[in-house]
């Protein structure tokens, strides 16, 4: 009876996990994108991740300084940006 018991919560401990993985996976697929060529500080800092106001700021002043972006990539000019911060909003980010 103890191994049935066992088993029994071995199984169940494997659902739980497997359940929390589904729903921790879940809102970066489900976030809404944000288009950087129009967005507001307000939206950059709190749709993306790794993205403060102070960063959102450098990232509209330079919008507006040097015109929309061409590319995702081309966010990697802005001071503070990097690959890794790319990767991370890459299914969130939009041209238009």
């Amino acid at each position: 009876m103890v191994y049935t018991e066992k088993r029994s919560s071995f199984w169940l401990t494997l659902v739980a996990a497997l359940t929390l993985a589904y729903f921790a996976v879940l809102p970066v697929h489900g976030a809404e994108t944000v288009n950087i060529n129009r967005a507001d500080v307000n939206t950059l800092a709190s749709q993306l991740v790794g993205v403060g106001p102070q960063l959102a700021k450098r990232i509209v002043e330079f919008r507006e300084r040097y015109g929309a972006f061409k590319s995702v990539e081309a966010l990697s000019d802005v001071r503070g940006i990097g690959t890794v911060l790319l990767e991370k909003n890459e299914q969130r980010i939009v041209l238009e």
